[in-house]
């Protein structure tokens, strides 16, 4: 077999959907059926909206971590990520506002997408052309990410100036058919995700390259351009949910998007992307963002466990899903 044919193969084997594909939603359709039995509340309309609009912003980075962790990647900055892009988006909507009025929101969110993209970027290049383990990149990242937001708030708060507030509120808070604008625009970036990485040539060479990059360097993979490209989405994803984020607090404080990283992990490893690279699951990752949003919900709900535990269910949980992955790849 060549090389050629064997990284298509790999990257064939990494998007073959089997039937332990389907676990996140079975666990997600379980956890539903509990948390209705445990308090009835927890199926009315208000709060499984509620539930889902929240899942949103993980869910949406989710979708950019997903392309990141398949290429054998790992970015611990995208909590840290999120509060910078908000806290710039904020300074130019504030900046703008006064001479281009509403239109300082749209603006605001091109300065926040291009951010998001260079932040990426930044990571990208020093993993790929530094040849710096991911792990130690982007954990220094994410202390001058949270640093820089600490200082443009001066450890405060950065509310949105209050001309922009009513106009910017729907974006969050709005609803098309009753469908919240959060949760359509998480279905855009899922649909565009999935279609990158299951049906062009960059999402083939992205699993070839996180199954085994040697190989995928031998058939012609450019690993350390797909891997940085990789990075720039992530980047991107987490513009978007910035800039749907922003409408709901109406500001940026230094703890905005706190310990985000662990739940996106959790949330793309519960739902069957493998943490060494070479296999993503799009859907899966969504089904993830929404089993965290439902535990923490109906923890809150039972009073069974303390809301302020959540954090740690959240932590066994990606250590419980790492063993079944490991168990599962020695079968």
């Amino acid at each position: 077999m060549t090389t050629a044919t064997a990284s298509v193969a790999t990257a064939d084997e990494g998007n073959r959907i089997r039937w332990a594909d389907f676990a996140p939603f079975i666990a997600l359709a379980v956890i539903v059926l509990l948390g209705a039995l445990i308090n009835s509340n927890f199926t009315s309309s208000a709060n499984l909206i509620n539930v889902i609009t929240r899942s949103a912003f993980i869910a949406i980075i989710a979708v950019g971590a997903t392309f990141v962790i398949s290429s054998g990647g790992l970015d611990l900055s995208v909590g840290s990520m999120m509060a910078f892009v908000t806290g710039i988006m904020i300074m130019v909507m504030n900046g703008l506002a006064p001479a281009y009025g509403g239109w300082a929101i749209v603006m605001g969110a091109g300065v926040a997408i291009c951010v998001g993209a260079l932040c990426g970027l930044f990571n990208g290049l020093i993993i790929t052309v530094g040849r710096i383990e991911p792990f130690i990149v982007t954990l220094g990242t994410m202390g001058i990410f949270r640093a820089f937001i600490t200082f443009m708030t001066d450890g405060g708060s950065l509310p949105i100036d209050r001309s922009l507030r009513e106009a910017y509120r729907p974006v969050y808070f709005g609803n098309f058919l009753g469908i919240p604008y959060p949760v359509l625009i998480t279905l855009v970036v899922v649909l565009l995700g999935a279609f990158i990485l299951y049906r062009t040539k960059y999402g083939r060479r992205l699993v070839s390259s996180g199954s085994n990059s040697e190989v995928a360097r031998f058939s012609g993979v450019n690993v350390g351009r797909v891997r940085t490209i990789a990075y720039v989405i992530q980047g991107l994803c987490v513009a978007v949910a910035a800039i749907c984020y922003v409408p709901r607090l109406g500001a940026a404080t230094p703890t905005t998007g706190q310990l985000w990283e662990l739940q996106v992990i959790t949330a793309v490893v519960i739902g069957g992307t493998l943490l060494r690279g070479g296999k993503g699951r799009i859907w899966g990752s969504v089904a993830g963002a929404l089993i965290l949003e439902v535990i923490a919900n109906v923890m809150v709900l039972s009073d069974m466990v303390s809301e302020y535990l959540v954090a740690a269910v959240q932590g066994a949980i990606i250590i419980i899903a790492m063993l079944a992955h490991r168990f599962t790849s020695n079968r």
